[in-house]
């Protein structure tokens, strides 16, 4: 069954005058309306943003053009998406937002300019669920797995481990299916865009399942060895912590418990006696239901309810992935940076992944514990935190989230991916020209050798 999800407004911000539809393509030049990502801190400089209304329109602008890029929702904080003063950016709202399910199968086809929140209820609507989600349902499916985004529990990998096949439009304009089971499908997914334009992606589903969502607060850090924080994070299917390092312990725990499975509930920490938001200050209302009431899956496994904006954007974000058994050494390094890193932080959430097999995942073949940044936004205050905490988890391999602020070099990211080389000739094989391999791909991966 072919459901139609509602047309949304991109996140990112079109400013100046209104964009112009001329035929099947809606375009705006980059002088009369300059685009900025989520936050504000990346204002793109492309010559044109085009809107295509129909996969044929898409397969023109892909082929007559120099160089693409792909907006997405916006929610990138660095040039990821940045095809240059000479390129153009590609927004996929205006396709045809189809949602296929397949009951039988456990399938669903989805249509690249829509979001998890819209995926989700159309899915929940056919009695089926996604495995997990990520804290904000707002994103868009296609730039989440490309970027390697993820939720939280021991058993979950990120979402691009839903992927069962993507669908691309390359350089020459012509569509590539590629499928779980492929040799190259290891580099189709968490691709950063630099293969083609995803039109479309086939998820694995499951049946449908309710969770229960606990807050805790005050969990004291004293004598939580590398046991202790893996029993932490394993006392339920999806488990985050929240510091603001300006003292040991964390001051909040997130417990969802789906409620199929068995728990034993949380005794480590006192139960939160009002609704809890993440970041001090911010409204409650925003969050996800709160004190064990059961819900649907997808609304409950995001933090943040899909009918409000989780936060005006006033913020910036970084986030680093490295193997779960060095967690405490880790928190051990954080806690002697703890100065250099307060007093720009907003809050940072420790999370667990399980680990997947896409060649540039952050996650790729260990399972993972995410230390996810929520700064201030004032970017140059932010950076030199940054490269403080990048500083500190260097030891451990730390694997940067593909759409945050990160200042790892090159050369640090090419020893980090061991199947970078692999990526690299699935590019070259898709993309010979090099279209899609903007400075970002070429200067921080190296994409092209």
């Amino acid at each position: 069954m072919t459901e139609t999800a509602p047309v949304t407004d991109e996140t990112a911000t079109v400013t100046g005058e209104t964009a112009t539809s001329t035929g099947e393509t809606a375009t705006a030049t980059g002088e009369a309306a300059p685009v900025t990502n989520w936050a504000g801190n990346i204002t793109y400089t492309a010559k044109e943003l085009h809107r295509p209304r129909s996969l044929d329109a898409l397969r023109a602008v892909v082929a007559e053009s120099a160089r693409v890029r792909v907006l997405g929702s916006g929610h990138s904080f660095n040039e990821i998406a940045e095809p240059g003063p000479e390129g153009v950016l590609l927004s996929l709202a205006e396709l045809p937002p189809a949602i296929d399910v397949d009951s039988a199968g456990r399938t669903v086809r989805v249509s690249g300019g829509v979001r998890y929140a819209e995926l989700a209820r159309a899915v929940h609507r056919h009695g089926l669920a996604l495995a997990n989600m990520a804290s904000l349902p707002h994103i868009s499916v296609a730039g989440s797995v490309a970027t390697g985004t993820h939720g939280s529990g021991m058993g979950n990998g990120p979402l691009a481990a839903a992927v069962r096949e993507v669908e691309l439009v390359v350089a020459d304009g012509s569509v590539v299916r590629i499928a779980r089971g492929e040799e190259r499908f290891g580099g189709a997914v968490t691709a950063l865009g630099a293969l083609g334009v995803v039109t479309a992606l086939t998820l694995d589903l499951e049946p449908a399942f309710e969770v229960e969502q606990y807050v805790f607060t005050e969990l004291p850090r004293e004598g939580l060895d590398q046991a202790g924080f893996e029993a932490v994070m394993g006392a339920a299917y999806s488990v985050s912590l929240f510091t603001d390092w300006g003292a040991p312990g964390f001051r909040q725990v997130w417990v969802k418990r789906r409620t199929d499975q068995p728990y034993a509930g949380f005794d480590r920490a006192a139960p939160a006696t009002e609704p809890m938001h993440p970041v001090p200050g911010m409204p409650a209302v925003n969050c996800t239901a709160q004190f064990g009431v059961a819900g649907p899956w997808h609304e409950r496994l995001p933090h943040f309810r899909a009918e409000f904006t989780p936060s005006s954007g006033d913020e910036l974000q970084s986030e680093y992935l490295l193997p779960r058994a060095s967690a405490v050494e880790a928190l051990d390094a954080m806690a002697g940076i703890r100065d250099a890193v307060a007093p720009v932080l907003q809050t940072c959430e420790i999370r667990t992944v399980a680990a997947d097999e896409q060649w540039l995942s952050p996650a790729h073949g260990r399972d993972s514990v995410a230390l996810h940044f929520t700064w201030v936004a004032d970017t140059a205050a932010v950076l030199p935190a940054v490269r403080r905490v990048e500083a500190a988890l260097d030891p451990f391999g730390a694997r940067p989230h593909w759409g945050k602020v990160f200042t790892v070099p090159p050369a640090v990211l090419r020893e980090r991916y061991p199947r970078l080389g692999g990526f690299a000739a699935l590019a070259g094989e898709l993309d010979p020209s090099g279209k899609f391999a903007n400075t970002f791909v070429q200067g921080v991966l190296d994409a092209r050798g």
